[in-house]
């Protein structure tokens, strides 16, 4: 790894474990010229904190863009940051101020997926390789100080800005009307937020192609039971320290929290 971008990997670890904030200033931009190289620094973080193996491929994911005619965006998650129903995350220290929220749909692989089954993978054959769903609630966090003036890559370096997921019950995979589904997103005592078929790729799945070719482009296979959460479904929304919020899905349930 070239010293600048060790220097910012090292910047990003000490801003994580010492809650401190760091300013995009741009000679950080310097040390992220591409997409790969914000990748490399994903992994890097991910080896110096323990939470997978120098060659391992992570079981958590985050994919997503707000078209589908906008390249996709993938990031690792931190297994340590991956929670149950009703997670209790008030004594975490969030950078952001305030931390955002977004309701989500999680899915699980239910099969090892190669290179070459990804390469050919068709949206319309991804469900296929889908053995479970979850309503799940992402935590928008950052260690960038200004992050509405923070570059797209240095975002992206930062695990795409997660600061935690909780994941509901899984449930079968079943046809779902995506278009049709509808649910809404409550925090504290505010009115809920809701919405119907307002998912920015049209389905869930429609990521799957992309992410899985991004996962398997040096040749790895994805285990069974690899899972990514797939974009919000009405933006982030500010909560407030101590709110507890709670993410529901017509007919495919809910998941609670408090942050």
């Amino acid at each position: 790894m070239h010293p600048t971008q060790a220097a910012l990997r090292d910047a990003l670890l000490a801003a994580r474990r010492q809650h401190r904030a760091l300013d995009p200033a741009p000679h950080w931009s310097l040390a992220v010229p591409d997409a790969d190289t914000a990748q490399a620094l994903q992994q890097a973080q991910g080896v110096a904190l323990g939470e997978w193996a120098p060659d391992g491929l992570p079981g958590y994911w985050k994919s997503g863009s707000a078209a589908c005619d906008v390249p996709l965006v993938h990031a690792p998650l931190l297994p340590s940051g991956v929670h149950a129903p009703g997670a209790d995350l008030r004594a975490q220290t969030w950078l952001l101020q305030p931390p955002l929220v977004e309701a989500e749909i999680a899915l699980r692989l239910g099969q090892p997926v190669d290179a070459a089954t990804a390469q050919r993978l068709h949206p319309d054959e991804a469900p296929a390789l889908v053995d479970a769903l979850a309503v799940a609630i992402e935590v928008v966090d950052s260690r960038w100080r200004d992050l509405a003036h923070t570059p797209p890559l240095l975002k992206l370096a930062d695990f795409q800005v997660h600061g935690a997921l909780v994941l509901g019950p899984w449930q079968p995979w079943r046809a779902i009307d995506w278009s049709a589904q509808a649910g809404w997103l409550r925090c504290g005592d505010a009115a809920p937020i809701a919405f119907r078929g307002s998912h920015p790729l049209g389905t869930p799945t429609w990521l799957l192609p992309g992410w899985l070719r991004y996962l398997t482009r040096h040749g790895a296979t994805v285990p069974a039971g690899t899972v990514v959460t797939t974009g919000a479904w009405c933006g982030g929304v500010p909560v407030s320290r101590g709110q507890h919020v709670l993410a529901h899905f017509d007919g495919l349930g809910e998941v609670e929290m408090w942050l």
